[in-house]
């Protein structure tokens, strides 16, 4: 037989869990034809010796709903062995949408996402209003990896309700029925599934509450009614159980998505699981009514991020300890290697350490407005606070912290944190680990990635752009948590196994996942005993100008989509097979 693509000498890790073996892939017009020997000819080999070959990974909590208009490299995600990215999660998107509505959308997702206005305003092309107008118009698009779209909750409720959706309105008869229809048109043009968003931590970047927080029980599950009689969707929701404004509504509001779960006809239904320092003890109480639910025959599931959901602080990131203090803000917006040079001056730092910070949430900006209240206990925060370094280390122990520095050095904490910040001609990043590190350790990571019911999600690719990048977490996963760590290890198999397979079937798609005769060529080749991150750095290539945190990987000999080679010893090659993949029951 004659092949298009055979990768030869690998060791195949083929997501089903099974022992890797080795063996050769062969690949014919985009689709795997045979996992063995691959006796014939091939138009190309790819030599794969030494190496683990994998299939491609699916993201299934991603942010790029406004890149897709406009990005056909889908980076950071695309260099870190993702080739299909779930978007639309968490409840802001950009469809339905009216022309007069498009900036209060840019707002939400500005607000919520961390992602520049100004780039979503410049780069979107807005060829769409319905759902399934914005699907075509992500399939019009090549890029390096393939999409799957999901309803969110946001964004249709705008486009139903109007001026009301910000309102504080319950919706109508009329608005429900409304918004269930546009739910099901989505899902029958091939959607994913539908999302919603309810923590206190997502507001728009005027501070507002989401649309979508706004919703009660009776929305929730009208629309979870769009679900009825079909094969095919998932619902995904964000909730933070109101602990962070200090109310423990637990039990109400874990019924609130149950009920959600339950109206949806026996599709599944994910939930966001953090580990919280409010109460350390909520992601179990969550993991046992969720259990409850299934025993009950309600399929729930929670989505784990890989390690700690935190944010990087540094001189060019969105934030960082002194950005509002009077004498920062006097120098804030010269070049980085002048700025650089005034904060080193002994009597620049002899000032700004006596000061206190303005406020820097709200009024338009896109801090978050946690960041406020963490930095005015900034001993507190730096006990949680690490240099990544040149090769990031995100377990770091306790003695690595910033206050355990201060406490050998006898400087002051915000001394400490000042000169770390100088760093590197000011390039340094600072790791602050919010959730998932109330131990020091992710030892409670460990244990929500094994259960039975979790799957691997939250990296959030595309989103929070000056504060994380966490799109490299399918690099951590394998790196990490089946090789590096000394305690608490996954193995590989099992590794791969939740990147691919778990995730592919559990959004819908059959046709990939797995290597295996009649999948899809999506594959990684990958030196798995080299792999390893590299420290996240700064580029201007949004449109408008700008910002974002990228973060690339050695080790990935390559990455194939639908059998053409997209990445290449960590580079992408230009080629785009990538469109919109459509869920069908």
């Amino acid at each position: 037989m004659s092949f298009d693509l055979k990768i030869t000498g690998g060791f195949v890790v083929d997501g089903t869990g099974a022992e890797k073996r080795r063996a050769n892939v062969a690949v014919k017009d985009g689709v795997i034809v045979e996992v063995g020997a691959c006796d014939g000819s091939a138009k190309e080999t790819f030599d794969a010796e030494g190496a683990i070959v994998t299939p491609g990974f699916t993201d299934l909590h991603t942010h790029y709903d406004g890149q897709v208009s406009w990005d056909a490299d889908m980076a950071p995600s695309s260099l870190h062995g993702v080739t299909t990215a779930v978007i639309g999660n968490c409840g802001v998107g950009f469809a339905p949408v009216r022309e007069n509505d498009r900036e209060r959308l840019i707002a939400l997702m500005e607000g919520v996402e961390d992602i520049p206005g100004s780039a979503l305003a410049e780069g979107i092309r807005w060829d769409w209003e319905t759902f399934a107008e914005y699907m075509d118009a992500i399939d019009r698009v090549p890029r390096t990896l393939d999409v799957v779209t999901q309803v969110t909750h946001d964004a249709l409720r705008v486009y139903v309700m109007g001026e009301r959706a910000f309102a504080g309105s319950s919706a109508t008869a009329d608005d429900l029925a409304k918004m269930k229809a546009h739910v099901r048109e989505g899902l029958l043009a091939g959607a994913g599934g539908f999302s919603t968003g309810r923590s206190d931590n997502h507001r728009s970047r005027d501070g507002e509450d989401t649309p979508a927080a706004e919703a009660n029980a009776e929305e929730l599950v009208a629309l979870a009614g769009a679900f009825e009689g079909l094969s095919h969707g998932v619902l995904q929701a964000v909730s933070d159980f109101d602990m962070e404004r200090g109310r423990d509504r637990f039990d109400a509001e874990f019924d609130v998505l149950a009920r959600m779960a339950r109206a949806a006809g026996g599709r599944p239904l994910s939930i966001s699981l953090l580990e919280r320092d409010i109460d350390n003890t909520q992601w179990k109480r969550i993991l046992e009514k969720i259990e409850a639910e299934n025993r009950a025959g309600v399929p729930m599931r929670v989505q784990v991020g890989a390690r700690g959901i935190g944010v990087l602080l540094g001189l060019e990131a969105t934030f960082h300890p002194f950005i509002g203090f009077p004498s920062y803000k006097a120098v804030s917006q010269l070049p980085l290697a002048e700025r650089v040079a005034k904060m080193k001056d002994p009597a620049f730092k002899a000032r700004i350490l006596h000061e206190k910070s303005d406020k820097i949430a709200g009024d338009g900006t896109s801090v978050p407005p946690m960041a406020d209240r963490f930095l005015a206990n900034i001993d507190f925060i730096s006990m949680r606070m690490f240099r990544l370094g040149e090769r990031p280390s995100y377990e770091p122990p306790r003695e690595d912290s910033l206050f355990a520095e201060s406490m050998r050095t006898g400087k002051p904490v915000l001394e400490v944190i000042f000169d770390a910040i100088l760093e590197n001609g000011g390039k340094e990043l600072l790791y602050f680990p919010v959730y998932n590190y109330a131990g020091f350790n992710l030892d409670a990571v460990a244990e929500m990635l094994v259960h039975p019911l979790a799957l691997c999600g939250l990296s959030d690719g595309g989103a929070h752009v000056g504060t994380v990048c966490d799109a490299s977490f399918p690099t951590f996963m394998l790196t990490h948590w089946s090789r590096d760590r000394d305690r608490g290890k996954i193995p590989l198999e099992r590794v791969v196994q939740m990147l691919t397979h778990d995730t592919s079937r559990y959004i819908g798609l059959r046709d990939r996942g797995t290597l295996a005769a009649g999948q899809r060529a999506d594959i990684n080749v990958i030196d798995y005993d080299t792999l390893h991150l590299t420290r996240p750095r700064l580029v201007a290539d949004l449109p408008a100008g700008g910002k974002r945190l990228l973060q690339d990987a050695v080790g990935y000999r390559a990455t194939f989509v639908k059998g053409q080679p997209t990445l290449r010893n960590g580079e992408l090659t230009g080629n785009r097979p990538g469109r919109l993949a459509r869920i069908r029951g």
